[in-house]
């Protein structure tokens, strides 16, 4: 029983939140800008929606496609199309409880591949610790390149001597964290330190892997398709189509983090991109429109693409 609430918890509050965050941003905006929201999904440009989704395909397909080379370390091989439709499942799965798609992936090659869960879960946590370092290479250029936009939007936001006492309340508590996880014995750094060091395992794991450099090209390829799916749809909207490149990384960065952290995003990303957006001279309510856009389209490609192959794993399988 525990579990089945802390499983439908997990679902409905941040549901309930996005929820929140909608009718927030709905009674934000006056009946003017509200129109003016209207007439930019009205008179978007399709053409570079349908071309984004395109460019997610390719994404999916790589992603699908690197997962054999660290199967294939371990001696499984499973086929291609079971691969993709894990994939897909996963994305939809993300949709309702943020991170469960891995658990999916694992479990669809379970039943159609017979491959250990323990072992096909331990290759996602491979390909997640590679494509967290490179989403870390896309913050840190990123930050660099945009470095005073941002110091002066933070600057605005909280005043010169709180920001000095933030570092020095961040300095003082990374020191008793590292203080902490040297030496202590609780329960919960014991287990961070299992966790971390399987981690670790799964990394070094793929320096050893025979297909490493094909690997590697891959994860570099899938978030190539993510930063060029997103950029191509600024061209959508007119106010839009003008921001730099350097603007793009920066909203592509807090995008991918609230739909990290999020339900997929699901109320807060439209919300983050426009405030990024304001930051190059982007009126608000072009910001939003551009984020439901990114957001819907993604979110049908994934619904539709999931549905589907839940569809057709089964059919597809029979003789299992």
């Amino acid at each position: 029983m525990k579990k089945q609430i802390g499983k439908w918890l997990s679902i409905l509050v941040p549901l309930l939140l996005g929820v929140g965050i909608i009718w927030y941003q709905y009674n934000s905006f006056t009946e003017d800008q509200i129109n003016e929201i209207k007439s930019y999904f009205k008179n978007a440009d399709y053409f570079y929606i349908y071309l984004s989704l395109v460019i997610a395909l390719f994404g999916f397909w790589s992603r699908a496609y690197r997962w054999k080379f660290s199967l294939e370390h371990l001696g499984y091989e499973a086929k291609f199309h079971n691969n993709f439709m894990a994939v897909c499942i996963a994305y939809l799965m993300n949709l309702t409880v943020p991170r469960s798609g891995e658990i999916s992936r694992a479990l669809v090659l379970k039943k159609y591949e017979k491959i250990p869960f323990d072992k096909a879960f331990g290759t996602i946590v491979a390909e997640r610790v590679v494509d967290l370092l490179i989403f870390f290479l896309f913050v840190f250029i990123g930050f660099i390149v945009q470095f005073n936009v941002l110091k002066a939007y933070v600057l605005e936001k909280i005043p010169y001597e709180k920001l000095i006492l933030l570092i020095v309340l961040g300095i003082v508590g990374f020191i008793v964290f590292i203080l902490i996880w040297l030496y202590s014995n609780w329960k919960i750094i014991s287990t961070l330190k299992e966790k971390f060091s399987g981690l670790i395992e799964g990394m070094t794991s793929i320096l050893k892997m025979k297909n490493k450099w094909a690997f590697l090209f891959h994860s570099f390829f899938i978030w190539f398709t993510y930063i060029l799916m997103f950029y191509v749809t600024i061209f959508a909207l007119n106010e839009t189509s003008n921001i730099g490149f350097g603007a793009v990384v920066i909203a592509f960065i807090f995008g991918s983090l609230t739909i990290g952290f999020t339900n997929s995003g699901f109320g807060f990303y439209p919300l983050v991109i426009a405030e990024i957006f304001v930051l190059y001279h982007v009126d608000k309510p072009a910001g939003i429109a551009f984020g439901w856009l990114v957001w819907t389209s993604q979110t049908i490609l994934m619904v539709a693409l999931g549905g589907l192959s839940f569809l057709f794993l089964p059919i597809l399988n029979r003789n299992k």
